[in-house]
């Protein structure tokens, strides 16, 4: 059972400067949320097909993929706040630029633009999170953290539909004023200021002496290799089949008048799945360990997802779209918390992190170009199952695994 000394250092408060962290994460999702359910109708209305319109979406994760590694190396180098900052700011500005743009080659240059800066500022707080959250709550902050997005990205598209009727525009310019608001809060904050951030362990290190974890010495640690396994697979799943083949699937299923409608019940009852399991997920991995987290989350994903193909009545797809969602909810937090352990307090594990999101994007680029090639061959059924089945391998990687991860060692 767990000792009262253990339960009194799980309840630690959380750092302010992870606090801070936490707001802007809320106030990017807010945004993200306002503009993402209209962006592709935005592309549209410079007269163009549905498929230019679907690669305005897919640009955004194309340029986060390729520019992982640089920002990856500007966190070790400037540190996380500055890249943080620099980050958000860039994508401020690539939103600001959507309300202003005249054609689709501007629009597509500017949403672009953003991918670069939303790496940037993803890696960069990832990295700051590890190494400022103390070792036994690193999976209940991952759970603040990616519930903070959950309820941004679920109260954006509410906000959306209300302003609607101002035009499509507007969105936009109040998403990127959002942006530099929660740029210049993090600024004052952190990045500014001139003494050194606080480590976990009580310690305090300056910028120039934090030690970095390489990318080759993350890769010496078999929890960093599992988890980009099930970063892969995740981003497949949770971000490629749900936002892609799910809706598409649903069309085939209930038609024109009722598949749009139930596509986008998928996704809100994907979002309470997934928040109920973050109310408890975080605590559980830090009391547990990462490695059970991981692997029934992402069975549980996996079971949800690759049934929707064969229970295709309205309540099971609602049901299922539930089920997916809770096991996102309880993988999510330990995945992230299993990568900060590798990297280790104190330590700046920017290339690594950008390692472990270039393997989550990759998923979610490639999941469903496969998987919607599969279903035009063969059927939905065939392409959720194979894509089910690829997925394991995010499942077979972390069973050997360390319940308790360590820091990557020196090599």
């Amino acid at each position: 059972m767990t000792s009262a000394a253990e339960r009194q250092r799980t309840r630690e408060p959380i750092p302010r400067e992870i606090q801070v962290l936490i707001v802007a994460a809320f106030i990017i999702a807010l945004g993200f949320g306002l503009i993402a359910p209209i962006l592709p109708q935005y592309a549209v209305s410079f007269d163009v097909g549905a498929a230019a319109a679907s690669v305005i979406v897919s640009i955004f994760a194309f340029t986060r993929l390729i520019f992982a590694p640089v920002a990856g190396t500007l966190t070790a180098r400037l540190g996380e706040p500055k890249v943080y900052v620099s980050g958000v700011s860039l994508v401020a500005l690539s939103t600001l630029l959507c309300a202003a743009v005249q054609d689709y080659t501007q629009l597509l240059i500017a949403r672009g633009l953003g991918g670069f800066g939303s790496t940037m500022f993803t890696i960069s707080a990832m990295a700051l999170i590890a190494r400022l959250a103390p070792d036994n709550a690193r999976g209940r902050i991952s759970g603040y953290y990616a519930g903070a997005f959950l309820l941004g990205n679920v109260t954006g598209p509410v906000l959306g539909t209300l302003l609607a009727p101002f035009g499509m525009r507007l969105p936009f310019l109040i998403y990127g004023i959002a942006l530099i608001i929660a740029a210049a809060v993090v600024y004052v904050m952190l990045a500014r200021r001139r003494e050194p951030l606080p480590e976990a362990e009580g310690r305090t290190t300056e910028p120039a002496a934090v030690e970095v974890l390489t990318t080759r010495e993350a890769l010496s640690s078999s929890t960093y290799r599992a988890a980009l396994a099930s970063g892969f697979s995740y981003g497949w799943l949770a971000f490629g089949i749900r936002t892609s083949m799910v809706p598409l699937f649903a069309l085939a299923v209930f038609g024109e008048d009722l598949g749009p409608k139930v596509a986008g019940i998928s996704l809100s009852v994907f979002a309470l799945g997934n928040g109920a399991a973050l109310l408890f997920s975080g605590r559980l991995t830090d009391r547990i360990g990462r490695r059970t987290p991981v692997i029934v989350g992402m069975l549980i994903l996996l079971a949800g997802i690759v049934a929707m193909g064969y229970f295709t009545s309205l309540p099971w797809f609602i049901a299922l779209s539930i089920l997916a969602g809770f096991g996102g909810g309880i993988l999510g937090p330990a995945q992230q918390a299993a990568v900060a352990d590798v990297i280790g307090a104190g330590r700046n594990g920017g290339k690594a992190l950008a390692g472990f999101q270039m393997f989550t994007d990759l998923g979610a680029i490639i999941g469903p170009l496969i998987a919607g090639a599969m279903a035009d061959a063969l059927s939905y059924q065939v392409a959720l199952s194979a894509s089910g089945a690829v997925c394991l391998i995010g499942v077979v990687a972390w069973l050997f695994v360390p319940a308790r991860p360590v820091p990557a060692q020196k090599v």
